[in-house]
């Protein structure tokens, strides 16, 4: 799939765009560690070059702390189009600032930052709304033009296909138009608490802003893991009456129901899990949230269609939310879809008039200032509840193993490099991956 995909990318040519993934490197030929990819489950822990201030708006980050996010095991599975062998992977990052390009007045060196996943131009019309995820002058991508019409903006580290910009889970990070992509953090918080204003956070707090979650509303979530756990405790501060959550990982269930005190569905133990939620909730459930896969299909029909190829996502999340949410109910589709589902139960979209909203990349622009001064800073929403490990960059291949099965428990990771702090108080230690199975 790579290689066809690659080849039809190359025949389109590249959308022009504002800025450019391709980097200088350091005059010194110094070299940093960087995990990247290299084939189906086949990523490294190599020696790459340092980058180097490439373009005017530029900015240089020491990476101070990275992790692994579900959707890189879409990568990590092959599963996104265009990718390249050794690409840099990882979407999610914090750090120091290292150099600044000559246009860059608003930030200067030593200053901690946390990075958005996506690369904003700051200029067009999205980016004037603070619609930062939908940019139109950062991904070059034809192939996404062709299949969607229209490009999401450029994103770190996440395959050609959405621009080919090298990511952060590495010592060093090159961030194009870095006056608009880092957002300063205060002393008085810290890097466990902010890195996740990268990604997780406002993707969690996205979905459930996006799909209307009010005060009285019962809401189901599909998916446990860190953006699914996040986006219960959201749910819970807009004033959800219940929230049920669905996955079928008992430490991810257990986690869900001892630390945000949530209902929970175990769908290994409840195969029908519509018939569940109506055990639960009679009349249907007034939104339902898919922050779950759709590489791991759950029927049979799907899996054969998945394993020939003949669709490349799984619509089993989304046909069990259509039934689970009530007439006039609400959907929200954060889980990173990709291409292609057959067999959607278009007819229970439309009968029941559900609004199914498709919630788009984060816009992480939009909502980072006030997640941090309305949330973070006031002790509203501490992010740190949702880490359970710590690890350093050089055991990444091997934790993308230990994520991939949900070995131990695993929920976020925070990832240190030789330039991160000591672990904050209250928040995990470092430890190293192979240990975890010796304790599992």
């Amino acid at each position: 799939m790579q290689a066809a995909a690659n080849a039809v990318q190359n025949h389109l040519g590249s959308l022009p765009t504002v800025v450019h993934p391709e980097f200088k490197t350091r005059e010194d030929g110094s070299t940093m560690k960087a995990l990247a990819w290299f084939g189906s489950k086949d990523v490294r822990v190599i020696d790459a070059p340092v980058p180097d201030i490439t373009e005017p708006d530029d900015v240089i980050i020491k990476v101070t702390g990275t992790t692994i996010c579900g959707s890189d095991l879409h990568l990590y599975h092959g599963e996104i189009m265009t990718m390249q062998k050794g690409d840099i992977l990882g979407h999610e990052f914090m750090g120091i600032v290292d150099r600044i390009g000559p246009n860059v007045t608003n930030l200067k060196p030593g200053q901690r930052v946390v990075a958005s996943f996506q690369i904003a131009c700051g200029e067009c019309e999205y980016c004037k709304q603070k619609l930062s995820s939908f940019c139109d002058k950062t991904n070059p991508s034809t192939l996404q033009k062709a299949m969607y019409g229209q490009t999401d903006a450029g994103f770190f580290g996440y395959s050609h296909f959405t621009g080919g910009y090298a990511g952060g889970q590495a010592e060093y990070v090159r961030v194009p138009k870095g006056n608009v992509n880092l957002l300063p953090i205060p002393d008085n918080v810290t890097d466990e608490k902010a890195i996740y204003l990268s990604d997780i956070l406002p993707t969690s707090y996205h979905a459930v802003v996006d799909t209307g979650v009010q005060e009285g509303d019962v809401v189901g979530i599909w998916g446990l893991g860190p953006i699914g756990q996040c986006a219960a405790r959201w749910a819970q501060l807009k004033g959800a009456s219940r929230v049920i959550g669905i996955d079928s990982v008992p430490e991810r269930l257990a986690f869900a129901r001892d630390k945000l005190g949530i209902e929970v569905i175990d769908f290994k133990q409840f195969k029908d899990v519509t018939k569940r939620v109506y055990e639960l909730v009679p009349r249907g459930l007034d939104v339902a949230l898919d922050c779950g896969t759709f590489h791991e299909p759950k029927s049979i029909t799907h899996k054969i269609q998945k394993t020939l190829m003949l669709e490349t996502d799984s619509p089993d999340t989304i046909n069990e939310m259509l039934i689970a949410v009530r007439k006039m109910g609400r959907i929200g589709i954060i889980a990173a879809y990709a291409g292609y589902a057959n067999g959607v139960n278009v007819g229970a979209l439309m009968e029941k008039g559900i609004r199914m909203i498709g919630n788009g990349q984060a816009p992480v622009h939009k909502y980072w200032e006030e997640i941090l001064n309305d949330y973070i800073i006031p002790g509203k929403f501490d992010p740190t509840f949702v880490i359970t490990h710590r690890v350093p960059l050089e055991d990444m291949a091997k934790l993308y193993v230990a994520f991939d099965n949900r070995i131990a428990g695993v929920e976020k990771v925070f990832v240190e490099t030789r330039f991160s702090s000591k672990p904050s108080p209250g928040c995990p230690t470092t430890s190293r991956v192979h240990e975890w199975s010796a304790k599992n």
